[in-house]
Formats: structure tokens, C-alpha cells, sequence
């Protein structure tokens, strides 16, 4: 047997191993513990979003390779949603692509914008993918850290330090807003000072909006394609499966310009080539559902929202409440605790809960040691379980 010293796996990904989700889900499994880890919820989705699906592969619609950009009525169902929620004019035909979910959108953005020594600031701490997607295209990620701000319990964005981090070989800002894990929602001044900096360095935004129908209080989601100067600039990605519950159809979509649709397109047909062919009809029909059931979720999972924080605080964390996503992100030390992986890895013996340490979504471990982020995006009766078993920290 021949034997070699080189390791299978290249440089670029050696730093990723499994992903802590899944060793977290499958310490739930293994201990009984109630997953308030890994952002999934454990309902489904509307019933005739469902049907849809059931209808679309009984008529035959999907059953094969659909069309390379996505099939026509979910392409016309986006481009009509931009359209109805935030007065943002798109072609179906040349400005809409369909992705397997948004994970699929960031990897062909990044890989089909980004040329190896690019660099990519991105905020930190970002949604896994990023990191891996950011090094598989060859290029650099510079982190700029939101900052816990416990008087106003939520993170805020240095503007100042975001100018600063951007170079000469800076190439985009990936930004995503309502922000996993944090809960924070960027304002309006905040975005506007992120548009006024991109177009100023000719920067090009990569913006992922997956959580946009989940704001609450007076937060309010605006899509940086809306600002002056971004229309042009901005790549939006977009996912059915936080917005109707039905995350494991993996149906997302990239909006843009032509030429940016053109250009992800290019590296997204070597990627899955097409996907989800029932389910983009389904999802056609989910986006055309009226604004009530849109205000419902959002009810549900404010209310979810409400139940979980109280019931953290009440356990002893010290906790930032989320202005969007179905994320919570508390901190620790107010247990006594101050390393999010040993709390974490210790919580389902502890407390019957798992949990996600926030130190894995950042470059600067040390900025996230201290922080755990629950999902609260489940039953309601799980989390009042999950609330009671929590308590016991508190003794």
C-alpha cells in the first residue's frame, strides 16, 4: 500500500473541520437533549405551500433538469416580491437566479466575483459558510467585529472601523442584515454609511437578507439595493426556507444586475447545476401569499422571541435581544462561565439544552469566548421546556 505525508485536504479548507453543528446536533441526539443549536424549525410550513409541492411533481412539473436560472413563475414570484415589499424594479428573465438555498448563493457569488489575493471584509462574527466560501475562491477575509453593547443589549457595527479595514485589494463588503448570530438589524443610517463607503472605493456588496421577513419592534429591514449607488453594485440573496419553514427544499435566488447574475450563474451551473425542481413551484405560490400570513410568522416568532429571552434571563445569562432572525445571543458570565465551548459541550448534561458556542463564527475567538446563542425558531411548548431545564442554572 503506497502511503503519502500530503495531507488529502488543501490549504485553503485545512482550517475547516466538521462544522460545529453538526457535532452539536449530534451531542442533542445523544444525551436527549431539546436542540436549540442548529437553526431549523421542528414545524413545517404552510399546508398549501405544501401542496403545491405535492401538485407540482403529481402534474410533472419539475420532475426533470428545470431551467439553468431557475423555472419562469418562481423567477417572476421574486422579481414581483422586490417589487411589492421594496419598490425594487426586476428583470425576471436577466436579474433573478435560483440557487439551492442561500448557502449555494454565497459560495457561487464569492467564487465567481473574487479573484485569489482579493480581499473580503465581512462582519464578524458571519454565518460559517462565509469563511469557507471566502477561501475556497482563493481570496482573504478581513473581519470587522460588531461590538456588544450591554446598555442598549444589542451589537453595533463601528463605522470606523469597517473605513478602515477596507484597502486598496479590497474587492466587496459581504454584509449580512437581520444578522445570525447577533439578532442585530442594521438601521438605516448604518446602511446608508455602508453605501456612501462602497461607492466611494468601488466596492462591490454582497448582501444576505435570508432572515428579511423577520424584524421586530421598531426594526426595519432595508435592502442595501434600495440606497443610491447600490442598485448597480449589490448581489441580494434571498431564501424560501427561513421564511416558510421549509429549510430542507434548499430553494434560494440571487438578485442583480445582468452582468452580476451573468457572472454568478457562470460558476453556479458547476456547482448543483440546477435544484429543487417541485419545490421552485411551491415557492412561487409561498411568495405570492398575502401580508397576513407574513405578519403571522412574524407574531409567532416574536412571541418565541419573548418566551425564550425572558426565560434566559431568568436563568442567569446576561441577554442581547435579537431585533431580527430567530437567534438569541446571551453572555455567559454572568453564570460564572467565560469559554462558550465548555459551556456548550457541558449544557446537555447540565440542563437537558444544546446550544451553539458564538466563538465559531469568529476570526477573533476571543470576542465571541464569552457568548452561546440559542434558536428559538421551535414549539412553543419545547421552549417552555427548554426554559424549565435552563432554570436549574440559576441555582
Amino acid at each position: 500500500m503506497t502511503s503519502t505525508a500530503r495531507p488529502f485536504l488543501n490549504r485553503r479548507l485545512a482550517e475547516f473541520g466538521t462544522t460545529i453543528f453538526a457535532e452539536m446536533s449530534a451531542l442533542a441526539v445523544r444525551t436527549g437533549s431539546i436542540n436549540l443549536g442548529q437553526g431549523f424549525p421542528d414545524t413545517d410550513g404552510p399546508e398549501e405551500v405544501r401542496e403545491a409541492a405535492v401538485r407540482a411533481l403529481r402534474d410533472g412539473r419539475g420532475n426533470q433538469y428545470p431551467p439553468g436560472p431557475g423555472v419562469p413563475e418562481l423567477r417572476t414570484a421574486i422579481a414581483a416580491h422586490q417589487a411589492r415589499r421594496y419598490g425594487l424594479a426586476v428583470d425576471p428573465d436577466t436579474e433573478v437566479l435560483v440557487t439551492a438555498g442561500a448557502t449555494e448563493a454565497i459560495a457561487a457569488t464569492l467564487l465567481a466575483l473574487l479573484e485569489p489575493g482579493d480581499e473580503v471584509v465581512a462582519l464578524e462574527p458571519y454565518y460559517d459558510s462565509y469563511a469557507a466560501c471566502i477561501a475556497m475562491a482563493g481570496a482573504t477575509r478581513v473581519p470587522v467585529t460588531l461590538r456588544p453593547d450591554p446598555e442598549q443589549a444589542r451589537f453595533r457595527l463601528d463605522l470606523d472601523e469597517l473605513r478602515d479595514a477596507v484597502t486598496d485589494r479590497t474587492r466587496l463588503l459581504l454584509v449580512n442584515t437581520p444578522h445570525n448570530p447577533t439578532g442585530t438589524v442594521l438601521t438605516r443610517e448604518e446602511l446608508t454609511a455602508i453605501a456612501e463607503l462602497a461607492v466611494e472605493r468601488d466596492l462591490l456588496v454582497v448582501t444576505d437578507e435570508v432572515y428579511e421577513h423577520l424584524v421586530f419592534d421598531e426594526a426595519e429591514h432595508v435592502p442595501l439595493a434600495t440606497l443610491p449607488g447600490m442598485r448597480e453594485r449589490t448581489v441580494t440573496i434571498g431564501s424560501a426556507g427561513k421564511t416558510f419553514s421549509f429549510t430542507g427544499w434548499k430553494v434560494g435566488w440571487v438578485t442583480a444586475t445582468p452582468g452580476l447574475v451573468t457572472a454568478v450563474r457562470s460558476a453556479k451551473q458547476f456547482l448543483t447545476y440546477v435544484s429543487s425542481g417541485p419545490f421552485q413551484y411551491a415557492v412561487a405560490e409561498a411568495l405570492a401569499l398575502p401580508d397576513t400570513y407574513f405578519d403571522a410568522f412574524r407574531a409567532d416568532m416574536l412571541a418565541k422571541r419573548d418566551l425564550l429571552t425572558a426565560g434566559l434571563a431568568e436563568a442567569g445569562f446576561s441577554v442581547y435581544r435579537p431585533a431580527g432572525t430567530y437567534f438569541v445571543t446571551t453572555d455567559i458570565r454572568p453564570l460564572g462561565e467565560s469559554d462558550g465551548f465548555a459551556f456548550c459541550r457541558a449544557l446537555p448534561e447540565r440542563a437537558g439544552v444544546v446550544a451553539i458556542p458564538n466563538a465559531v463564527f469568529y476570526d477573533h475567538r476571543e470576542a465571541g469566548a464569552p457568548f452561546v446563542r440559542f434558536a428559538f425558531c421551535k414549539r412553543t411548548s419545547v421552549l417552555e421546556e427548554a426554559v424549565t431545564r435552563l432554570k436549574a442554572l440559576a441555582g
